[in-house]
């Protein structure tokens, strides 16, 4: 039987959503390790823009943008109920997410490639939305209230990026935020997705995922 096949790279914030998406549905798929630097013609072929993750479906289907990747799996399984309630709010962080706080991001930690403004205005642009993912996890275990759901997977690489661009301002300034991430740095569901894999060459079989 035919198994869906995901093109990923190690630490694409993208690609690690992804992948814990897959994990929690409990998804078996092959994998296919790629480097940015050096991305297999057969990636192009199946999605023309290049970037990480896609998912080929065992029907051909391609899925090759992250958060569809994301629902597909929770309408496969989410036995947690991920994705079931705060759905346009959740939506809603998510774009937030990967439009407003990317962009800040991006600058933030490749200041020395964005020198319209200083590394401490790029600082300040991320302490905004920082600030706001803090109050609610002051009131509340995560984003959504006291229990995961899919916005908190969705943004969970991201701000670890982020973090790690300055770790000890942000443990200093953001506790409820720096707690948040930490558990999910240790959990199962992360750990179990950030395993080292070779580099998948053309024509030869990825490496079986099975949870």
């Amino acid at each position: 039987m035919k198994i869906p096949i995901l093109y990923s790279f190690r630490r694409c914030p993208y690609a690690m959503r992804a992948r814990m998406a897959l994990a929690y549905s409990k998804i078996t798929y092959e994998h296919r390790e790629i480097l940015l630097s050096n991305r297999p013609d057969s990636l192009y072929e199946i999605s023309p823009k290049g970037t990480v993750p896609v998912l080929q479906l065992s029907d051909g289907i391609i899925i090759d943008e992250s958060i569809d990747v994301m629902k597909w799996c929770l309408d496969i399984n989410d036995p947690n109920d991920w994705y079931k309630e705060q759905c346009i709010e959740q939506d809603n962080l998510i774009i937030n997410n990967d439009t407003n706080f990317k962009y800040w991001l991006d600058r933030y930690k490749y200041h020395i490639r964005y020198e319209e403004q200083s590394f401490e205005e790029y600082q300040n642009q991320v302490k905004k939305i920082f600030n706001e993912y803090n109050l609610r996890l002051d009131k509340q275990s995560f984003l959504m209230g006291d229990k995961i759901s899919l916005s908190d997977i969705a943004l969970m690489p991201f701000v670890r990026q982020a973090a790690h661009v300055d770790l000890d301002w942000f443990k200093k300034n953001f506790l409820s935020l720096s707690q948040w991430l930490e558990k999910f740095k240790v959990s199962p569901l992360f750990t179990s997705i950030m395993k080292k894999y070779e580099i998948w060459e053309e024509n030869n079989q990825g490496v079986l995922i099975e949870w």
